[in-house]
């Protein structure tokens, strides 16, 4: 019989490869030599195809769940996601991919701050102060200037991709008794016709080896890194995937060192402990309550490149 002990650290495990998967995504994209929205476009297709394959045969689209409410909710969670790719992918394309995805995993302040915004979640004195260490923290990696715009772009549209994350991890939140895989599903497949109009094929079609990098980002980093995830959630309490998370930024900045020599300088480097350290100091705290009558966000985490504290374990 199998132990819970023995579960934990099969999720552990399973989590663990989904983050270092996670943390190659920007070398796929960049390798590719395609443009941010054609990624995004045959990211979904492929996708698409292997979230597909894996529900039908796992019997998902059985029972699956879905109202009509669920399923607008999922495929409207899908059009801020697909978007939010986009822009993290823009941001590798105008600053390195490791200030991209430091920058990028400022998502849970926006997920706190939209609570408050919506749902009239009351913030914290402490988790105030986490999210002005967060931005120091922020400050500090950017490393920014005027002088600088590729860098002051590429921030901006990591910025955007994490806000675009949040508000989708939010719409997302709503959707309860639906398996992720299908959610997820849902959300690449909307991303096909949404995309499509921005989708250059004229340009894709000489991609040539470019291709194997772009069926890699829809087979393994979206069909099978989704699929590791959600195993792992189902195995682990939400603190530990909260840490966990943080192996990819960590496996991406090694791999961009590696492959392109991009490093963060000193200064840099201070303020990711201080961007981690805020993370998971808000991903752990209890959430307040939320004003008589608001709904809370609970339910199946969104699907994203990495969630910051899944609801769902």
């Amino acid at each position: 019989m199998t132990t819970d002990k023995s579960l934990e650290s099969r999720g552990t495990l399973e989590l663990t490869l989904a983050m270092v998967l996670s943390g190659t995504l920007g070398i796929f994209v960049v390798e590719s030599g395609a443009s941010p929205f054609n990624v995004v476009f045959f990211r979904s297709l492929f996708g698409a195809v292997a979230l597909g394959a894996y529900a039908l045969a796992r019997g998902y689209f059985t029972d699956h769940g879905f109202t009509p409410k669920k399923l607008a909710l999922a495929a409207l969670g899908g059009a801020f996601i697909v978007f939010n790719w986009a822009f993290l992918f823009k941001a590798y394309e105008a600053t390195s991919i490791s200030l991209a995805t430091v920058v990028y995993h400022t998502q849970p302040f926006y997920v706190v701050l939209l609570g408050a915004l919506l749902f009239r979640e009351r913030i914290t004195a402490a988790r105030f102060g986490w999210l002005a260490v967060a931005f120091a923290g922020l400050m500090l990696v950017s490393g920014v200037s005027p002088a600088d715009p590729g860098s002051l772009e590429g921030l901006g549209f990591a910025l955007l991709a994490a806000l675009f994350y949040a508000i989708s991890t939010v719409i997302t939140k709503r959707v309860r008794g639906v398996r992720p895989h299908l959610v997820a599903l849902v959300q690449v497949l909307v991303g096909i016709p949404l995309l499509l109009p921005f989708a250059d094929f004229a340009a894709a079609s000489g991609l040539g080896s470019g291709w194997a990098w772009l069926v890699g980002l829809g087979l393994i980093h979206t069909g099978l890194m989704y699929v590791l995830m959600y195993a792992a959630y189902q195995k682990l309490p939400t603190a530990k995937i909260a840490v966990l998370a943080f192996t990819y930024p960590a496996v991406a900045m090694v791999a961009d060192w590696a492959v392109y020599g991009h490093h963060i300088g000193l200064v840099q480097a201070l303020g990711v402990p201080l961007i981690v350290l805020a993370s998971l100091k808000v991903s752990f705290a209890k959430s307040p309550r939320t004003a008589v009558g608001s709904p809370a966000p609970t339910g199946p985490t969104t699907p994203a490149p990495v969630p910051a504290a899944p609801s769902r374990r």
